[in-house]
């Protein structure tokens, strides 16, 4: 039987009171709490940036800027966002997966 992967949509209140309880911890505390993921430096060289390069990820609650809703842009996602996609740190996720596929949709029609 195979297991979706938890994506951030839909969370539950559990999912983030655990992602803001996390968020508050120092620095320390996340990077070794279970849900951090380490991050690649070899894989950020494509950030010119004055500010310091991640050592690690963790779920980030974040709220829909069209729609309102709350979700969490999940450290896996992160990862893959600015590693592998290679986009800038400062680039945040804003808009939940309803509204990002809605704006997608009407840039196409454009």
């Amino acid at each position: 039987m195979s297991r979706e992967r938890n994506t951030g949509r839909d969370p539950t209140a559990k999912e983030l009171a655990k992602a803001k309880r996390v968020a508050a911890l120092p620095k320390d505390a996340q990077r070794q709490h279970p849900s951090a993921l380490p991050a690649d430096p070899s894989k950020l060289g494509h950030i010119n940036t004055y500010g310091s390069l991640p050592e690690f990820y963790i779920d980030k609650r974040f709220r829909c800027r069209d729609c309102g809703k709350e979700e969490i842009w999940k450290a896996a996602d992160q990862k893959w966002y600015y590693e592998e996609a290679k986009a800038h740190m400062d680039a945040t996720a804003v808009r939940c997966h309803a509204c990002r596929k809605a704006r997608k949709a009407k840039l196409r029609l454009v």
